[in-house]
């Protein structure tokens, strides 16, 4: 853009009082538009960048008393079936409890899990061109493949790249009353199951089983002489064991038990019918004065708070569409289903108060996560914005152009959102709100050259003379920096990955990806930005050396509002407005030193009447003031008094 040609331009929107008000009804009409068009045509909020899994965890499920024998040759079923997938490059299995906390999806794994398998997918670099070996195709087969073993049930989930959990949907429920804990938790249950879009649901109810209660009659154990201890070490004998003492091993730094129960074939629950015990009185059977009682097995207590909990769990599908309402206009439009879309259907339903008082709900897993980081994000977002306005106050010592700088944020906002629409994205909040926040230290900069340049000019030169000028000298700096930032980001937004070193180049690849909406939210922010802030800062500018005549205009408006047509200001301000509008010849009467000036130059001496031409009196010509580039619109014509 050719500086002389925006100059007449910004000419055109700043020199009349009327063009800069215009203009910024524009611009703002065009930020909510903005707004508005993203709130109703948007792809949802993610929390962090989807990608393509790289990782992925396979839950063996079973219930029933199962031995480690069994729990491992179900496990080595799946096992099997896993690495004979050609997009599996190698996995590791185990069998029981032990290792189950190592999930690396951020979650714990289902109650009712025998057994685990991590797999590692064929590495991307490895399967660009065979897209059959797509990580979420990948596990979509496994899925199906696994699902075909009877007695048992298999839950793939993909190990996230970032800060998220297994699951998105994560419903916490609290409650003091046990039962009405239990049975609200089942109801939460049953309508995570019938709502539509949430797959993988599980809840951390107890599993169903028994476990044997053994109640001692105190009073009759003291009439045979026994007490609790010694009926509870004889207990000891049939299960777990007496520990006596430890003894160290060189195979382990730590000493393992010594421990001392019944032969194996004793170790059955009946043994207590003839189990005796000794006392001062001789040999008591233990059935004298205990009884077993089978009562619900309780497997394990939560609290957070000093309140018991339970917790209902569920993944949500992807490429579905739901209902949704229209911000604007409230008719029904197609919305994508995502995770806080789902969180706001399930609210919705827990509003209508289905849960017992006694119970209560909050949402937790990537819903929670989601809220704290949001929330530190808009923190941050303020204190740089605070910080920036103190700096930029002790700088140019004025309120306004300082306000003026930090604008440049909100139509940076806008620009992101287009961005988001033109490259079809989410709403990230980690990597989007990152971008937003990075931005804002990057387009005030061009606000910041061109408001302190304008202080320099106006110091010396007519307010919109300064205004224009300063479009002038500072459109290029302001428009190769843009581009430049521009320029280097637009590989990452593209997903464009070039290896320097072997060659060649990739697209979306499972890393570029990580990317793609920071340097989305970067690139059509400080584009967009910077277009609106050459012409939205100057007829800023050009709108507070208007103010006198828009505090005039309004004045004069009101008088003629208030006092009716009859009144004084209303009859001085008609007859103003008749007489501007009113052509009359003008009359320049010269000034005094100038007419007699004439008239001595007319007269010419008679010795001066025969001298030769040459030496005619030689006329001196004064240089003239530089005139302004562009005419001052607060500039007066002389009148004839003048």
């Amino acid at each position: 853009i050719a500086a002389p040609s925006f100059g007449r331009f910004i000419w055109l929107l700043t020199a009349n009082p009327v063009m800069p008000l215009v203009t910024i009804g524009a611009v703002l009409f065009f930020v909510v538009s903005v707004f508005g068009y993203y709130g109703s045509n948007n792809k949802g909020v993610e929390f962090f960048t989807e990608s393509e899994p790289e990782q992925a965890i396979v839950y063996v499920r079973a219930r029933g008393n199962l031995s480690l024998t069994q729990k491992d040759g179900l496990v080595r079923e799946v096992e099997e079936i896993v690495l004979r997938h050609p997009g599996v490059m190698n996995a590791f299995a185990f069998a029981g409890d032990g290792g189950l906390s190592t999930n690396t999806g951020g979650a714990e794994p289902p109650l009712d899990t025998i057994g685990q398998i991590q797999l590692e997918i064929v590495p991307w670099e490895d399967r660009r061109d065979q897209p059959e070996l797509d990580g979420d195709i990948v596990i979509a087969e496994l899925t199906e493949a696994t699902g075909a073993i009877p007695g048992i049930r298999t839950e793939i989930l993909s190990a996230n790249m970032g800060p998220a959990s297994a699951k998105p949907v994560h419903l916490r429920l609290m409650g003091d009353n046990w039962e009405e804990l239990k049975a609200a938790t089942q109801m939460v249950r049953d309508r995570f199951d019938e709502t539509r879009g949430l797959t993988l649901v599980e809840d951390t109810l107890p599993l169903p089983g028994i476990d044997w209660q053994i109640d001692v009659d105190v009073e009759k154990a003291g009439r045979y002489g026994a007490n609790v201890a010694t009926v509870g070490a004889m207990v000891q004998l049939i299960t777990q064991g007496l520990e006596l003492d430890t003894m160290p091993v060189e195979t382990s730094d730590e000493e393992i038990p010594i421990r001392v129960r019944l032969p194996e074939e004793d170790r059955v629950l009946s043994t207590l019918d003839t189990l005796k015990v000794r006392t001062a009185q001789g040999l008591v059977p233990l059935s004298n004065f205990i009884t077993r009682t089978p009562v619900e097995k309780l497997a394990q207590i939560k609290r957070v708070d000093q309140r018991r909990y339970f917790d209902v769990k569920a993944a949500v599908a992807t490429g579905l569409m739901t209902e949704g309402t229209d911000p604007r206009t409230g008719a029904a439009t197609q919305v994508p289903m995502t995770a806080p879309e789902r969180v706001a259907h399930l609210t919705q339903w827990l509003e209508t108060s289905p849960l017992p008082a006694s119970v209560s709900y909050e949402w937790t897993g990537d819903q929670e996560d989601q809220e704290e980081s949001a929330t530190f994000l808009m923190t941050a977002f303020s204190a740089a914005l605070a910080l920036m306005f103190i700096i930029l106050l002790a700088q140019f010592n004025s309120f306004y152009n300082s306000v003026l700088v930090l604008l440049a944020v909100v139509l940076s906002t806008a620009g992101v959102l287009i961005g988001m629409l033109v490259m079809d994205q989410a709403f990230s909040i980690i990597m989007t709100g990152t971008g937003i926040v990075a931005l804002a230290g990057i387009v005030v900069n061009n606000n910041i050259v061109l408001i302190d340049t304008y202080q320099e000019y106006s110091a010396y030169m007519p307010r919109i003379e300064a205004i224009i000028r300063t479009a002038e000298d500072r459109i290029r700096p302001v428009f190769l920096t843009t581009i430049t930032t521009m320029a280097g980001l637009a590989p990452m937004m593209f997903g464009l990955s070039l290896d320097f070193w072997g060659g060649g180049y990739s697209i979306d690849s499972p890393t570029a990806l990580w990317w793609k909406q920071l340097a989305t939210a970067v690139v059509f922010g400080l584009g967009i930005a910077t277009m609106l802030t050459l012409v939205f800062t100057p007829t800023m500018l050009a709108l507070r050396v208007w103010l006198s005549t828009y505090l005039l205009w309004i004045s004069r408006g009101l008088a003629k509002l208030s006092l009716g047509r009859s009144s004084r200001a209303a009859r001085d301000w008609a007859l103003s407005r008749s007489a501007r509008r009113t052509r009359q010849a003008e009359i320049l009467w010269p000034l005094e030193d100038e007419a007699a000036g004439v008239e001595s130059t007319s007269k010419v001496a008679p010795e001066e009447e025969h001298a030769p031409a040459s030496s005619a009196p030689t006329l001196v010509q004064e240089e003239e003031e530089p005139k302004p580039r562009y005419p001052d619109p607060f500039a007066k014509p002389l009148n004839a008094a003048e």
